[in-house]
């Protein structure tokens, strides 16, 4: 049996990478990354069940054009336009802390702040690709990017 490993000089890895077609993700090893369908994630606030345990952590799935569809035939979108979010981020939260029902029920008792973290996390997975939000430092005004995903502020 033989093996064989291929190197690549740092422009050849610059070559392929400018060939990969439009909005291919690629990993530290130049190969395409596999595609990421579930994101975890950490409410600023967290929700808060009926025993009082918060639950801060969380996964949200990439939507699929059937969730963004079948709540438009629902009875309390239809009443209510505002609500189209409540039920939305219900079909695509596939876990919160222990909860793993996730209902509209629970989004609707969501801290306000939560529910707008949950809605902008929902468009950047969905429409952006990625969870990175472009910042600057208020006191330096230098930019960098951070993970919406990531751990708490100030952890590495």
């Amino acid at each position: 049996m033989r093996r064989s490993v291929h190197f690549q000089s740092p422009e050849q890895a610059a070559v392929r990478e400018a060939e990969a077609p439009a909005g291919e993700a690629r990993g530290r090893t130049g190969r395409p990354e596999p595609l990421r369908t579930e994101f975890g994630f950490e409410l600023p606030r967290g929700y808060v069940d009926a025993s009082g345990t918060v639950h801060r952590t969380g996964v949200m799935r990439l939507a699929t054009a059937r969730d963004e569809l079948v709540p438009l035939r629902d009875d309390r979108v239809r009443e209510n336009s505002a609500y189209l979010s409540v039920v939305l981020i219900s079909r695509v939260v596939t876990r919160l802390g222990t909860v793993e029902d996730v209902h509209p029920g629970v989004i609707e008792d969501l801290f306000a702040s939560d529910l707008a973290f949950l809605q902008d996390f929902y468009r950047r997975i969905n429409a952006e690709g990625h969870t990175r939000a472009a910042v600057a430092c208020p006191s330096c005004q230098e930019e960098f990017a951070v993970d919406l995903a990531g751990g708490r502020l100030g952890e590495s």
